[in-house]
């Protein structure tokens, strides 16, 4: 199969998943696994509307695997924890990073990404980015296979951050976002004409920086991130009957300790777990002489093992912690996990090494990830290669580039009390 036709499987199939016009539980369920028979080893991986949210779009922490909720302030900290950007050594910054994505599928799918960051005071940061995700040019196709119309479905995030100390130690930033997603540019499905899909959601993120020495190391680090993502209205393709998706909300717990062997060489350890705040799908009662799902008297699928997830999104988030079909044992799947980590020789050059781990049964991407970056004055460069674990991984060979630019104050006074002029 060349790469033009898998390009164009990929696309059908991913039309059929993100519109069609009938729920999932309406569905034909002939094959569906009676709860009774359940084995612990069913897939049941969670979907959301715009995974692009959930990319982590530039170099650095692409390198240590995904990482970034309590790693050092960096000009791309509004991806990952905002309330670093406060605790930025220098006065204000931005990066540029780009990625060619899924490159074992297709060759024109990439994500590029703007952040920029402005430290107000020794107390305030404000900061704003840009995620745009290009799908390519995509061949749309009727029922009969006639080719309708080609297009270049696209999507796109804009959000803005205050960041504020609250102590010398710990920062809390709030994110609004704007999400606009246009996958069919207008496209017929069903009879229905669909549309862009537009949302707004909100961050809100905590940071702890601590002077933490310890015996062997003086002018180590401590420290601690939290953050919960894309909290927002759920979002739809049309204005009709089709269905209504969580966007990807998402709970970070991070920590990490940068160890200062010398005043030349830094080493940082850091660990991180993701929990996407959205219902797991639960499994329906099913007849045992046809296979069809069983339906009450008000025309609603009866639920054998799970909760309904059609909740709002503040039920749906409290939701998720408990609602597992398979109870506890599935809810600790749902839990992702990386380490990372980053070697430093006098703040100029830097290598960088990661892991991250999804269960098999909740998406299955587990893979390796390395890095490495060069900073000279202003200007800063990083580049990633991930590399999958599992075979035939869509995500194998992903390269991630990054430019930084991070500037200090222009203010003799305040370059003195930062002690960079003598």
């Amino acid at each position: 199969m060349n790469k033009q036709v898998m390009k164009k499987t990929v696309t059908v199939l991913t039309c059929v998943l993100l519109f069609t016009t009938v729920r999932v539980f309406a569905q034909d369920s002939k094959g569906a696994i009676n709860p009774g028979q359940l084995t612990g080893q069913e897939l049941n991986a969670i979907t959301t509307a715009v995974p692009f949210l959930s990319i982590a779009p530039d170099s650095r922490a692409g390198a240590m695997g995904d990482i970034g909720c309590a790693t050092s302030a960096d000009a791309n900290s509004q991806s990952y924890n905002p309330a670093k950007y406060v605790f930025n050594e220098n006065r204000f910054g931005f990066s540029v990073s780009y990625s060619p994505w899924l490159r074992q599928l297709v060759n024109d799918i990439n994500l590029a990404y703007l952040a920029g960051y402005w430290r107000i005071t020794d107390m305030d940061a404000i900061a704003m980015s840009l995620r745009y995700f290009s799908l390519g040019d995509i061949e749309f196709m009727d029922d009969q296979g006639q080719l309708m119309s080609t297009q270049n479905p696209n999507e796109f995030a804009i959000d803005f951050t205050y960041s504020r100390k609250l102590i010398d130690q710990l920062s809390i930033a709030i994110t609004p976002r704007f999400i606009y997603s246009n996958l069919t540019a207008g496209q017929f499905v069903g009879g229905e004409e669909t549309r862009a899909g537009m949302a707004g959601a909100a961050d809100i993120s905590l940071f702890y920086e601590q002077d933490f020495d310890v015996k062997a190391f003086e002018n180590s680090t401590l420290r601690a991130g939290l953050c919960i993502s894309n909290m927002g209205n759920k979002m739809s393709y049309s204005s009709g009957t089709l269905r209504r998706d969580f966007l990807p909300t998402n709970l970070k717990l991070g920590i990490g300790y940068e160890m200062d062997f010398d005043g030349y060489n830094k080493l940082a350890i850091n660990g991180e777990i993701n929990k996407l705040l959205v219902p797991t799908n639960p499994i329906y009662l099913i007849d045992s002489v046809t296979g069809h799902i069983v339906y009450d008297n008000a025309g609603n699928p009866v639920i054998n093992a799970g909760m309904n997830p059609d909740v709002s999104v503040p039920q749906g988030m409290i939701q998720s912690f408990y609602d597992a079909p398979l109870g506890f044992k599935e809810e600790m799947r749902e839990i992702m996990w990386a380490l990372g980590a980053e070697y430093s020789y006098r703040n100029l050059f830097f290598v960088r090494l990661g892991y991250f781990h999804e269960s098999q049964y909740k998406g299955n991407r587990q893979f390796l990830s390395v890095g490495a970056g060069i900073k000279y004055s202003i200007f800063g460069i990083d580049v990633s290669y991930l590399i999958a674990t599992k075979q035939y991984h869509p995500l194998a060979n992903t390269l991630r580039f990054t430019l930084n630019f991070d500037f200090v104050s222009t203010n003799k006074d305040e370059i003195k009390k930062q002690g960079r002029l003598k």
